[in-house]
């Protein structure tokens, strides 16, 4: 996995509520195992204005998305299509617990925030859409136009994502911790 810490970038706010992972990818391109490529058939059917209305959609990395995003299915291939989109932050208020999953172990950083502050930085996009937004995952903040939000992520999925690792890369790094104890049984 590639190393998640600092994203400065410009905003989808892409808002509609209960965005299920079929609407995300599809179901009829999950004919594939190999992770790239989804991001073609990436909201396919919705085609929403909101992400495909701006011309540098792919090089917007954050999305602020509308609450209970990727429900229904578990499939993965959501997380696949969105990040090789270009997107590495996911910020709501309310994720699919499956989804969430899905994303922090397949490097997309999924912030979930109280509804308050959630619907403050949209409004602060809404006032000023090619704004960059800051999101600090060492420091567990994001910035944008004035406004300071922390967030907390789980400490498991934040090593992995600021080391680039994932749950197999996780546990060879303590290869020799795991062979001594395995040792001394």
């Amino acid at each position: 996995m590639t190393k998640l810490d600092l994203i400065k970038s410009r905003v989808v706010c892409f808002t509609a509520e209960n965005v299920n992972t079929d609407q995300i990818i599809p179901a009829r391109f999950l004919k594939r195992i190999d992770k790239a490529g989804f991001g073609e058939q990436l909201f396919i059917d919705l085609k929403p204005v909101e992400v495909f209305g701006l011309p540098d959609a792919r090089q917007r990395q954050i999305m602020l998305c509308g609450p209970n995003f990727g429900s229904g299915s578990s499939r993965e291939h959501a997380v696949w299509a969105l990040r090789d989109f270009g997107f590495r932050v996911l910020i709501s208020s309310s994720f699919a617990d499956i989804f969430k999953e899905n994303s922090l172990k397949n490097g997309v950083l999924t912030i979930t925030l109280d509804t308050a502050p959630h619907a403050q930085l949209i409004a602060a996009w809404t006032k000023a859409p090619q704004s960059e937004m800051t999101v600090d995952l060492e420091r567990q903040t994001i910035d944008y136009e004035g406004l300071k939000v922390p967030f907390t992520v789980n400490s498991f999925s934040r090593t992995c994502l600021l080391e680039g690792l994932d749950e197999l890369g996780y546990i060879i790094r303590h290869e020799k911790q795991i062979a001594a104890f395995e040792a001394s049984r």
